[in-house]
């Protein structure tokens, strides 16, 4: 019964962590339409707007904030896996369980400072300080929204975690099993390279000594 709810909840997790960041990839042209067309008109029309730079700033934060927990789902995030690569799987999920509640925490936290600037925004008006003034409370939305869906993301993750290392099974075995191939295929190869790097270094030692 808890197996079956857990499991709900993380593909309802995935499904929309993965539309919202696949939705936000078609920000993407967008994005680089309006810088061409700002190029366009300044170089060759010698008019340029007063709307592209701000229109593409808003635009960027979009596509990396919206972006930000399907990075997660697919573990696109940079890691330094030095250590983590090194120990046993079961290890490696209290690291991800430490790691990812400290992701949580600072989430949290941007939500709650988001939320205050987008009263401010709202109270007073706040706009981007360029020729064109763009209103930014449309921006705190945002991240707010960003914050909740890698927040659902990094609980989704972390359930999937605790289930793996209470029972020794994937919770979700399609989609998580594919992280867990690759992690211990990048363990495989570290073990293999500090191998032959221990090997190469008794052989120089070795002909040092001849």
């Amino acid at each position: 019964m808890v197996t079956a709810i857990l499991r709900k909840f993380c593909q309802a997790v995935d499904a929309l962590v993965m539309l919202c960041g696949k939705a936000s990839a078609f920000l993407m042209p967008l994005l680089a339409l309006v810088v061409a067309f700002e190029v366009f008109s300044r170089y060759v029309l010698n008019s340029p707007t007063i709307w592209a730079f701000d229109l593409s700033l808003f635009l960027f934060g979009y596509l990396a904030a919206l972006g930000g927990a399907y990075a997660q789902q697919k573990r696109a995030h940079i890691n330094v896996d030095i250590l983590y690569l090194s120990v046993r799987p079961k290890i490696r999920c209290v690291f991800n369980l430490i790691s990812w509640s400290l992701g949580i925490f600072f989430l949290c936290l941007i939500v709650m400072m988001c939320f205050g600037k987008y009263e401010e925004a709202i109270e007073f008006d706040y706009r981007r300080q360029s020729e064109w003034a763009p209103p930014m409370f449309h921006f705190w939305i945002m991240m707010m929204i960003a914050c909740a869906l890698f927040i659902a993301q990094l609980t989704r993750d972390m359930f999937a975690e605790l289930y793996f290392l209470l029972t020794g099974r994937l919770l979700m075995p399609d989609s998580d099993a594919e992280h867990h191939d690759e992690e211990e295929n990048h363990g495989i190869e570290v073990d293999v390279k500090n191998t032959d790097a221990g090997v190469t270094d008794i052989a120089d030692n070795k002909q040092e000594r001849i």
